[in-house]
């Protein structure tokens, strides 16, 4: 039988309770029609899975008991941390989604050059809040207790000068002058793979990752689609470098 867990913003202890949010809610008793004495699964984020049942339920709340918690140990000894040139729509959310069951480590969506989809102010928020939701829900589907962070979409130029000193970073280029089985195998401070928009990286753009240490990546002789390219060459590193055997 699956197991129903569902991602909660709090603090959780064995012993304890929580009210969920009212999305979950609903989801539990509307759509699985969960009662009291139900089971689900909780998370925060913390690296721990909490079993949990429910012990109230009404039109205005759903509140469970924690009655046991356990540590979860499946994440990928590969940090990868996705460059992503900001995509339309379902788009983003498939590469935020896929991103997160193959293990990604944090995704840092960014304008550039040719980056069709522009979002300021409220429009900004509201999209990087439904970004995190997709997030959430990968992880409550794949497993995951550790969230993947997700954070607001910057230029180009902010996102590099973000990013920590080392790691090994990688831009996929047909023409790349590294090959998958050529990659170092201790990559202790992880990587860091960056991918344009629909419209591709720009030269400007492509002088701004080379000179921020950036080096291509050859997949092969085909150009991939944007929501095609980084998951193939996550799936691909996390075969060469992380825990897909």
């Amino acid at each position: 039988m699956r197991t129903t867990r569902v991602r909660v913003d709090a603090a959780l202890a064995v012993g304890g309770e929580a009210t969920l949010p009212d999305e979950a809610a609903a989801h539990l008793s509307r759509v699985l029609r969960l009662g009291v004495g139900d089971e689900c699964v909780l998370f925060n984020g913390d690296g721990h899975d909490y079993a949990a049942r429910i012990v109230a339920l009404d039109k205005r709340q759903l509140r469970v008991a924690i009655v046991a918690s356990r540590p979860v140990d499946n994440e990928s000894p590969l940090r990868i941390t996705l460059l992503q040139g900001v995509a339309r729509g379902e788009k983003m959310d498939l590469i935020l989604q896929k991103a997160t069951e193959l293990g990604v480590f944090a995704i840092a969506p960014l304008w550039s050059q040719r980056s069709e989809v522009k979002l300021d102010g409220a429009r900004a928020d509201k999209r990087l809040a439904h970004w995190r939701a997709v997030v959430d829900a990968a992880c409550e589907q794949c497993g995951r207790a550790r969230v993947p962070d997700v954070a607001a979409p910057v230029s180009l130029a902010a996102a590099l000068a973000a990013l920590p000193e080392g790691g090994l970073r990688l831009i996929l280029d047909p023409d790349g002058e590294l090959a998958l089985g050529a990659l170092p195998a201790d990559v202790a401070d992880g990587v860091v793979l960056a991918v344009g928009p629909e419209g591709g990286w720009s030269p400007t753009d492509r002088e701004q990752l080379r000179a921020a240490g950036f080096r291509g990546l050859g997949l092969g002789p085909r150009i991939l689609r944007t929501e095609t390219a980084g998951l193939a060459a996550i799936a691909a590193l996390q075969s060469r470098l992380g825990d897909l055997a």
